[in-house]
């Protein structure tokens, strides 16, 4: 079952039009959300982020956007597809409607669906003996600034990444700026550990602006004995590091095994993992 503005939908009755601006344009923002036993996680965070997103889309937020009303619709949804008491994974989208070419008609509405799908882990954890093979992507580029940061449905640079790694046999690529920064992972922001360092690419930079790295720069902040930073990273510095890893929502923490001839362990990211879980404890 599919949430279409309120209204519970078959998946297979669900159906956008031809005239629908997500479809057309690209005029679409959504969410990818981790929801465990109908806790939301990092909901809070999830929510703001869309909202200033919606604003610098310019779309009209409709006055009933509230994170109440939207995490009733969510966990809604959940039920109606028997995973209120699951772990699950979330796609909340939002389009500006029908109507218009590149200019929204003025009558353009807001609309939302809700999309879950059962998730296997309900917390985080990290495999240590599995590989996980990154290479740069260098096909495309990103342009530096926040615009780029937004999680559109525009994803044309994802999708083609993503089958470059698979016809490379890599696991994932990481993603430059045009100014041959690297900025993140294809579904995930990028950090880089070397000693008592870590580093993270700006938002400035062109990469998304994660709720985990969020939740990861937080957790590393309270500890006196790391000098964590915001910087740009080329890719010069990556066979330098001690440890690179991917963060995003759904896995939480995701260790670089290797890229190109240097090879990273994960213990640092193990240590991170479980502060992260120690926290979603405390939150349940």
């Amino acid at each position: 079952m599919i949430n279409f503005n309120g209204n519970l939908v078959a998946e297979s009755n669900s159906k956008l039009t031809s005239e629908n601006r997500g479809y057309k344009y690209g005029d679409a923002l959504f969410e990818t959300l981790k929801v465990v036993n109908g806790k939301i996680f990092f909901w809070e965070d999830h929510y703001f982020r869309l909202m200033a997103s919606m604003r610098i889309m310019r779309m009209d937020i409709p006055m009933n956007f509230t994170m109440e009303f939207l995490e009733a619709e969510i966990l809604k949804t959940l039920e109606a597809n028997t995973l209120l008491d699951a772990s699950a994974r979330v796609r909340l989208n939002v389009d500006r409607g029908e109507g218009g070419k590149y200019l929204p008609d003025e009558n353009s509405k807001v609309n939302f669906n809700i999309v879950a799908e059962p998730h296997n882990n309900p917390f985080y954890t990290i495999d240590a003996d599995k590989p996980y093979v990154v290479d740069l992507y260098k096909d495309f580029f990103m342009a530096p600034g926040l615009l780029s940061g937004l999680k559109s449905n525009n994803k044309s640079l994802q999708v083609i990444g993503s089958i470059y790694a698979k016809e490379n046999d890599l696991d994932n690529c990481l993603v430059l700026n045009t100014n041959k920064n690297v900025i993140e992972a294809l579904n995930g922001n990028l950090f880089l550990v070397k000693g008592d360092k870590i580093k993270t690419p700006p938002l400035e930079d062109g990469c998304l602006k994660g709720v985990m790295r969020k939740q990861v720069l937080e957790i590393l902040s309270k500890d006196v004995n790391l000098y964590v930073e915001e910087t740009s990273i080329s890719p010069f510095e990556l066979q330098k590091a001690d440890e690179l890893f991917i963060t995003n929502v759904i896995k939480g923490i995701v260790p670089i095994s290797k890229y190109r001839k240097k090879n990273y362990g994960s213990d640092f990211a193990q240590k991170v993992v479980g502060k992260l879980n120690a926290k979603l404890r405390l939150m349940s």
